[in-house]
């Protein structure tokens, strides 16, 4: 398994996307993708910090939770 300690050592910066826009003045997380089929997540105010990464059907489950309505603690 590959590590990941830093994102912009390790993922570069290009290549970033922010899936999404809210109303929170930027403070967002971007993905990106990565060679592999991963997903690189990370705080877009943070980009020099930890990404999560995931695979295609982590972020599937997790996607599908998010809508389901089972992640609400971290929607608030």
């Amino acid at each position: 398994m590959n590590r990941i300690h830093n994102a912009v050592q390790e993922l570069g910066t290009e290549g970033w996307h922010m899936p999404w826009s809210g109303s929170n003045g930027g403070a967002c997380v971007e993905v990106r993708k990565l060679p592999d089929g991963r997903f690189a997540v990370r705080q877009s105010t943070d980009p020099e910090g930890p990404a999560l990464i995931f695979t295609q059907v982590e972020l599937d489950v997790f996607t599908q939770g998010w809508e389901a309505g089972q992640a609400s603690l971290l929607a608030s």
